[in-house]
């Protein structure tokens, strides 16, 4: 059955993955990190007390972005009848399994280069990524900020943030390298669903990853949301 998406813009609102001490430091990284109180743990599982209500914006967000020193070729709101828009929302979906409806709060689409730049590969210079805000209608357990990365040879979940925060910062926005002695999904507090690998600073690079995610050209592109 085909699901809806709701908008929530002024009346419809255009709105990726080694052992396992490797991924229990990771843990350790964001021991302090600010989190929605949203699932407690009890023998490892996360159980679920009381999730906080996403909180909307009282007005529409911007729908397009103009070119700056650090997100070069600006950014645009994708129609939301269109692929651009519907396709990362599928990514998301198939990442990080949910029941329910999304309700996409923001969404922008830029392209820039790989993280660090590339000069001999031409397709690395137009990497095609999305900022999606969003929460599922009627389980507010699973709210957040996602970060989907398209190239040549495919495209996925780059990395993830809680609901509850802005721009990009560390150590809000984990990434999740693959782990093959661990595929099993674990949950974390202040994030929708369930994450397979280790888990990492995405903004500034961890577990053996010394570059950050985002390169100095595109990170502004994530400026006021």
């Amino acid at each position: 059955m085909r699901r809806t998406v709701t908008l929530l813009v002024a009346g419809a609102l255009l709105l990726f993955a080694c052992d396992r001490g490797a991924r229990e430091r990771a843990d350790d990284a964001f021991t302090n990190a600010p989190a929605p109180p949203t699932p407690s743990f009890e023998g490892g599982e996360a159980v679920v007390t009381s999730p906080t209500p996403p909180v909307t914006p009282a007005v529409a967000p911007e729908a397009k972005g103009a070119p700056s020193a650090t997100c070069e070729r600006g950014w645009v709101t994708p129609a939301p009848s269109s692929p651009d828009f519907t396709d990362p929302l599928g990514v998301i979906r198939r990442t990080a399994p949910v029941v329910g409806d999304f309700v996409v709060v923001d969404m922008r689409l830029f392209v820039g280069p790989e993280s660090p730049p590339s000069e001999d590969k031409g397709y690395l210079r137009d990497i095609r990524r999305w900022y999606v805000k969003l929460y599922v209608d009627g389980d507010w357990t699973y709210q957040g900020r996602f970060l989907v990365e398209q190239r040549r040879f495919g495209r996925g979940v780059a990395a993830v943030a809680p609901y509850d925060t802005d721009g990009f910062s560390s150590p809000d926005w984990s990434g999740f390298q693959w782990n093959s002695t661990d595929t099993t999904p674990h949950a974390y507090p202040g994030l929708p669903g369930r994450w397979r690998g280790t888990r990492y600073d995405f903004v500034n690079g961890g577990v053996g990853l010394t570059i950050p995610g985002l390169p100095d050209a595109v990170r502004g592109c994530l400026d006021r949301t």
